[in-house]
């Protein structure tokens, strides 16, 4: 298995990071303010805010995105 873009746009991660990286985004939202992403079924959502920490583009695993804490 080999997950590296958000599927309702196309976009892979490695171009997402590139824009993080370029505009200083830390978080989903600032991402999703400079780039199209997870504007469908937001399955890429836990795969970004990976990437957003790690730095990863590509990943092997499958990674649920955690419910809120109330």
């Amino acid at each position: 298995m080999h997950i590296d873009r958000c599927v309702c746009e196309g976009v892979t991660f490695k171009v997402l990071k590139e824009v993080a990286d370029r505009s200083g985004c830390r978080t989903l939202q600032d991402l999703r303010d400079e780039a199209r992403f997870a504007t469908g079924c937001g399955l890429c959502r836990p795969y970004v805010a990976e990437m957003l920490r790690t730095g990863r583009t590509s990943f092997s695993e499958i990674i649920v995105e955690k419910a809120a804490e109330e």
